[in-house]
């Protein structure tokens, strides 16, 4: 069957995750939509060399290669709901390249100063801490359901890195830094998830002694 529209698009996210992408599930290293993640993942040394080498870090080749990784990001989404190519491994994937992209675009505002480096120093803190949980919600076979709040704050960090590589605006600041925030809160959402997976079979296990 068919996805809608809405599904195809991203719009709508509600019901489970497909099988494919769950643990357990063969990598699939393969597809469409995983050779875009390579792709992605490729670029980013790249972009990495000509912001560095760009003087000042406002230059029009490395500010449209990151943007180009970072739609990427939907890019391969489209395509697995389009044609059906969901996987273990691009969910995997996914996660990896989105943190590596977030902090290479932090690292070079922060070398440049383009964006309040505070605010920087945290989102860097933040990706941290997100790779460690997703590293122990896989070894605990806990698969984390990316939400809303992650989808909003992912865009306006993601925004922010890329309008800060192309003009100095304070608007552009502003709504990095609500994006960091936004970030954080979808960081604690995740935490609050996965302890609630970790402990619901313990729970369900405690109920089914006491009926006994």
């Amino acid at each position: 069957m068919a996805p809608s529209r809405r599904r195809l698009f991203g719009i709508d996210r509600s019901g489970p995750q497909p099988r494919e992408t769950r643990a357990g599930a063969p990598l699939r290293p393969l597809t469409i939509p995983n050779l875009i993640g390579y792709a992605r993942l490729a670029a980013i040394p790249v972009f990495l060399i000509l912001a560095f080498d760009s003087g000042d870090g406002r230059a029009v080749a490395p500010a449209l290669l990151y943007l180009a990784i970072t739609l990427g990001d939907y890019v391969d989404g489209f395509l697995a709901r389009a044609t059906g190519q969901y996987s273990r491994m691009g969910a995997l994937l996914d996660p990896v390249v989105d943190r590596l992209t977030v902090l290479s675009g932090a690292a070079v505002c922060w070398h440049f100063e383009l964006l309040p480096r505070w605010a920087l120093a945290v989102l860097a803190a933040r990706e941290v801490v997100t790779l460690a949980l997703a590293r122990v919600a896989l070894r605990r076979g806990i698969d984390l359901e990316i939400n809303w709040i992650g989808r909003i704050g992912v865009f306006l960090v993601f925004g922010g890195i890329f309008w800060s590589m192309v003009f100095d605006w304070w608007i552009v600041r502003a709504a990095f830094v609500v994006g960091v925030a936004i970030a954080i809160l979808a960081t604690v959402v995740y935490v609050r998830v996965a302890f609630g997976a970790r402990t619901a079979p313990a729970a369900s296990s405690q109920g089914a002694v006491g009926d006994r």
